[in-house]
Formats: C-alpha cells, sequence, structure tokens
C-alpha cells in the first residue's frame, strides 16, 4: 500500500493513540502472591476462569502468536474477554459480543505498540468469530457446554513486522518552520529514525516537547496537532509535531487559600518567589515544597491561572488544608548496641494560630554495660539507664518574615559503652531563611553537666553563641539524585562567658549526588564530614562533647562510636578532630530494586586537626534498596577491611532512606 497521509487509515492510527492510552491506565489484574511478598517476586496471574456452573457459560482465554509479554500485557488490558473472564454471561451470545468488542479493541492495540499490518482472529469453542453463520454457530457450539465443560476462546495474534521511525519533525504551529536546535535540542524528543513506532513512544516524545517549552518559560505550550505518516511498503511512520508554545511569562502574584487556624502569612513567608520571576514546573514544584515544610499544614497544591495578567504574568494559588493541631506517640525499640529503650512524645502543630510548634519528647533506655572492656557490672544495675526529657518551641515567620524563633530544653542521663554523661541545658537561636535551599542560624546556649569514663570524671559548664549554615539543593530528601548539601557550626564556649573548660567546637558535612543517566536509574554519591574541637586537652573536654567515628551512620562495618584513639582497658576515649567519607554507587536494577556497593572510611583523632596518627578504617559493602513512595528501604552490609579488636566480621543495616 503506497504512503498515505492518514484519510480512513490514519483515523485508526489516531484511535490507536487513544486506546493504547486507556490500556495503560486501566487497572491491573491483582496478583496471588505470597503474603509479605514485598519485592513481587513470587506473584502469578490470576487463576482461570471460576467453576462450571449451569447458570452462565464459563470461558478462558489463550493467546497464541504474541512475541513478547509486554505486547502480551497490552492485548489483556484491552480486552473484555480478558479482563472480565471471572464474570462470565449468561448465555453464549454474552460470549459472543465480547469478542465481537475485542476484534477492533485488539487491532488498535496492535497499532498501538508499532504493528500496523497486525491481525487478530478469535474463535469461540473452535468456530471463528466472523460472519452471520459461524457467529451463530459459535453461540451454539458455547451453549452446548454450558454446565459441562469451560468453553476455550482463543485470541490467535499475528502481528507482522514491527514498523519503525523513519523521522520526527518538530513545526511551529504558527509559521509551518522546524524549531532551531538552540530552542529544541535534538535530544527532547528520544525518538529517532529506526525505533520503533509504538504510540507510547510518540506520546511521551509529545510530553516531553510540552515540559521542555513549559520549562523555558512558556506555561501555555502544547501540541497543536500530530501528524504520523505510515509507508506500508517501508514499514516505517514519520511524525510531524505542530506546537503551539504560546506566551513567554513570568510568575505572577500569589494567592493562599484554605486556611483556618493558621495566619497566611506564615505560609507566605515560605514563598521564595517575586512577581516577574522567570515561570517554570520547577518553581511551582520548589513552591510546594517549601510551603509543605511547615508541619501545621496537611497538603498544598499550587494552581495556575487560565490566563496571564496586565503585565504578562501567570497568577498562582497555593491551596492548603491544616492537619490536626495535636499529636501522641510512643514507640518501643531494641538494639544490640544501646539495649531497650521507649519513648513517647507530645506536640501541638499551631499553638497560637502561626503555626507554632511545641513538642514534648520523652525516652528511656537500658545499656548492657557488661560488655564493656571495662571492669564493670556484671548483671543489670540502675546505672545502665539513660533517658532524655526535652522541650522545643518553633515559631516560623517571625511577624511574618522569613525569621523563625527555635528554643529547645533538655534534661538527660547518656549511658553507652564509653562513657556515661548527665546535664541539663538549653538553646535560644533565630533562623533566617533566604531561600528554601539556604538558611542561617545563630543563638546562644547553655549547658551543665558531668561526664564520666576511663579517663576519669568531668564537672563542667558550657556556655557559648553557636552559628551554623545549611544548603541543600538536592531533589529528594531521602533518595536524592542530583544536588549537594552542606552543613556547617562553629561553636564558642569563651572562658570570659563562665565556660569550663573554655573550648571551641567546629563540624561540617557536604554530600554531592550525580546521575549518570536521564532516567537517574545509575547514581553517584559522595559525603565527606570534619570536626575539630580546640582550646583544651582531651582529657579536659567531656566525653560527651568528643568526637566518635564508627557506625551506620559513620564508618559502617565497625562498632558504634568505636574508632580513634583508646584509652585504658582499650577503651574508646574519644577524639579532638574528626576525618570521615564514604562513596556510593547506587544502581536501580527495575522500578522498585537497586543494589548499592559502597565504602567508608574514617576515624578520630586526638589532636585537635587530623594528624593521621591513627589508623584510618576502611569498609566496603553492598546494599539492597527498595524503593517505596516514601523513600527506600535500605538494606547494607557492611564488611570492615582492617578490623581491631572487638570488630565482627559483617555488620547488618536496615532503615528507611539512603545512608546520605
Amino acid at each position: 500500500m503506497p504512503s498515505t497521509r492518514l484519510s480512513r487509515r490514519c483515523g485508526k492510527i489516531m484511535f490507536a493513540f487513544g486506546a493504547f492510552v486507556a490500556s495503560g491506565c486501566a487497572i491491573p489484574e491483582p496478583a496471588h502472591a505470597f503474603p509479605f511478598d514485598f519485592f513481587g517476586l513470587f506473584g502469578s496471574d490470576k487463576d482461570g476462569p471460576p467453576p462450571v456452573t449451569p447458570n452462565a457459560v464459563v470461558y478462558d482465554v489463550v493467546f497464541e502468536g504474541v512475541p513478547d509479554k509486554g505486547l502480551e500485557q497490552s492485548l489483556r488490558d484491552a480486552s473484555t474477554l480478558y479482563r472480565l473472564r471471572e464474570e462470565p454471561p449468561p448465555d453464549g451470545t454474552g460470549v459472543l459480543r465480547r469478542a465481537e468488542a475485542d476484534l477492533p479493541r485488539l487491532t488498535d492495540a496492535l497499532w498501538g505498540a508499532g504493528y500496523y499490518d497486525g491481525l487478530v482472529t478469535i474463535t469461540v469453542a473452535s468456530v471463528p468469530v466472523a460472519g452471520e453463520s459461524r457467529d451463530n454457530a459459535a453461540i451454539r457450539r458455547a451453549e452446548a457446554l454450558r454446565g459441562r465443560a469451560i468453553v476455550p476462546v482463543r485470541i490467535v495474534v499475528q502481528p507482522g513486522q514491527l514498523f519503525t521511525i523513519s523521522d520526527v519533525l518538530v513545526l511551529s504551529a504558527e509559521t509551518g518552520a522546524v524549531f532551531p536546535p538552540d530552542v529544541l535540542p535534538a535530544r527532547v524528543t528520544r525518538l529517532k529514525a529506526g525505533d520503533p513506532a509504538s504510540s507510547a513512544s510518540v506520546l511521551a516524545a509529545e510530553a516531553r516537547i510540552v515540559d521542555h517549552f513549559r520549562s523555558r518559560g512558556y506555561p501555555f505550550a502544547k501540541i497543536a496537532r500530530r501528524d504520523p505518516v505510515v509507508d506500508h511498503r517501508s514499514k516505517t511512520m514519520h511524525v510531524s509535531f505542530f506546537v503551539d508554545p504560546g506566551p513567554v511569562a513570568g510568575l505572577g502574584p500569589v494567592t493562599v487559600r484554605g486556611t483556618q487556624d493558621v495566619d497566611p502569612a506564615v505560609v507566605r513567608s515560605f514563598i521564595y518567589t517575586e512577581p516577574g520571576d522567570p515561570y517554570s514546573p520547577k518553581a511551582l514544584a520548589d513552591i510546594r515544597k517549601s510551603v509543605s515544610r511547615i508541619e501545621a499544614l496537611a497538603s498544598v497544591r499550587v494552581r495556575e491561572a487560565e490566563a496571564l495578567d496586565a503585565y504578562g504574568n501567570l497568577p498562582l494559588t497555593v491551596d492548603v488544608t491544616e492537619r490536626p493541631p495535636r499529636l501522641f506517640g510512643f514507640g518501643v525499640q531494641y538494639s544490640t548496641i544501646d539495649g531497650p529503650g521507649a519513648r513517647v512524645y507530645w506536640a501541638h502543630r499551631n499553638l497560637f494560630g502561626g503555626a507554632e510548634r511545641l513538642r514534648l519528647d520523652a525516652t528511656v533506655s537500658a545499656t548492657d554495660s557488661a560488655r564493656s572492656g571495662a571492669p564493670t557490672h556484671k548483671e543489670f544495675d540502675w546505672s545502665d539507664i539513660g533517658g532524655r526529657f526535652s522541650a522545643s518551641f518553633l515559631k516560623p515567620a517571625l511577624w511574618g518574615s522569613r525569621n523563625d524563633l527555635l528554643i529547645d530544653g533538655y534534661v538527660y542521663r547518656e549511658v553507652t559503652e564509653g562513657y556515661t554523661a548527665r546535664a541539663v541545658g538549653g538553646t535560644a537561636a533565630i533562623r533566617h531563611r533566604f531561600t528554601d535551599r539556604f538558611s542561617i542560624q545563630g543563638g546562644i546556649e547553655a549547658e551543665r553537666g558531668q561526664a564520666s569514663d576511663v579517663l576519669g570524671r568531668i564537672d563542667y559548664t558550657l556556655i557559648g553563641l553557636p552559628v551554623g549554615l545549611t544548603y541543600d539543593s538536592t531533589d529528594s530528601l531521602l533518595d536524592p539524585t542530583e544536588g549537594f548539601r552542606v552543613t556547617a557550626s562553629l561553636a564558642p564556649y569563651p572562658s570570659f562567658f563562665g565556660s569550663d573548660p573554655g573550648i571551641f567546637i567546629a563540624r561540617g558535612q557536604a554530600s554531592t549526588y550525580y546521575a549518570l543517566d536521564e532516567e537517574r536509574s545509575y547514581v553517584l554519591a559522595g559525603r565527606i564530614g570534619l570536626g575539630s574541637i580546640t582550646g583544651a586537652a582531651l582529657d579536659e573536654i567531656p566525653a560527651n562533647r568528643r568526637f566518635y567515628a564508627g557506625g551506620g551512620g559513620s564508618v559502617r562495618g565497625y562498632v558504634y562510636q568505636s574508632l580513634g584513639p583508646r584509652g585504658p582497658f582499650d577503651e574508646p576515649i574519644g577524639g579532638r578532630s574528626l576525618l570521615e567519607g564514604s562513596i556510593e554507587a547506587r544502581i536501580k536494577v527495575t522500578d522498585v530494586i537497586g543494589i548499592v556497593p559502597f565504602m567508608d572510611a574514617g576515624t578520630a583523632f586526638e589532636s585537635s586537626f587530623p594528624d593521621f596518627d591513627e589508623t584510618i578504617r576502611v569498609s566496603a559493602g553492598i546494599g539492597l534498596r527498595y524503593y517505596t513512595g516514601i523513600g527506600p528501604i535500605r538494606v547494607d552490609v557492611a564488611f570492615p577491611l582492617n578490623r581491631q579488636h572487638g570488630d565482627s566480621t559483617a555488620a547488618l543495616y536496615i532503615s528507611l532512606g539512603q545512608a546520605f
């Protein structure tokens, strides 16, 4: 057949596009799986038809001649016979009607997959569905089997040759001219000669074109027309897209709706765009992300206006809903390092109507100190009990500004394998949010306590002026694939403020993430952490303020807080400086399963700056990731490569979210 510009034949192709979308959105058949089949490795399709009954014509459907599982699934989704097989009709006529409805649907599904010469035949009880006499025979055969046996239904597919793309043109709907590469790079469509001519790939290219123009500031970009031309002689399809970008726009004024008990000014303080800023879908996503940080809100939706304002900007509306203000929770835990523990907390997320959060936390834990290398009690003792009570208050958007007030108070008794500490203290700070990514804060801190370890007991008082900064340009909190994070803090506790000892603590951590492909299935991640304490000797610094390395959030594979200087009885005593780092290759095997080979290294040092007198401990391992809607479930197995006394050959870590 010669090349045609889609007269009646093309009408079928256009219908195939629609049919493909519908089939793609169909609800998949539930699968029989093991009760805890988290990874979907043991599931299977539903069993066949229900038991034979005299009240219905029970049938079974078999597909034949389908070249691959993906095409077979598309045909199943399009088939009424298959989808309703567990709801048999009352008579043979019902089976025939389903088969007749399936013929054009299945043909459209073939065309949608790129098989434009494909043929489909259906037999009911070995009688082809075609022509009145055969249809009557099929009905009689089906009726004859009612109550006696299952009616066999065969869907025979002759797909023919898969058609491929010959070329793709993206044209202006107004002028008919091809967009130059600087306006629309060829990589945007991701369609090239030789690719399968499936409707899914064409529709995906269409969506990418629209997204590209929207990202360049065209909020009303759309495909005015698509023009696919099929050539049956060469088994190819030429595709032309006619794009109407619409006007370039900036972001307009933002209206906040839906607040009931929360002051709208608080919501506005978390919106960092200004009228006239360039429009982009990312800017809208950033608004939603930043406003969602307000704990009093349950949902955030950003709506675009249907027309530009007089200044050529696009007005926006932020619709929010509020959470119940009060929150109560409790939990129990057990750790092979820390022993058993329990936690209870209460919070109010909108205390005075300005999204103020008041939170009270209480935890209690028991540590078996007999596992330590030092001479200790061999049985449980009340001295093994540790606990913490804290109260925190957050007042966001002081007077409608981007300044937040943070007040924290606490009292605790901490028992670890290396030291025991008890203290009471509090902080008050102001945090200024420059953007959703970048913030700094400064305040005052006071703590009075006592810490004991193998070096002795220290009674201390710390009064200081800590400052810190946070920068986070990553795309996800729990599963970042691009950008970087930096946190840094400086905390001077000078003697003239009344601190004893007078010390200066600095700490920083940076991590970066880089995706190797556009689908972000291959991501490289790296992290480095540094710390330093100056102003006092090691044995003058409270043990709970020193630096420790080792464990799940540090150097995996080694005992928690075990890396660094050692004191009497070979006990870890912490250090005055810290150096640690990690690298990971995050590889997605499927959409939900990933593997992560990694290496960690680091230790603490007795000196105020890393002098490498201590051995840098290195570990390597492999991780499994199961990606959920919340974040990846992480299972890591780490192997210490240069073990020290007390280290096992491997360590297992399970948590939610990536390691860093």
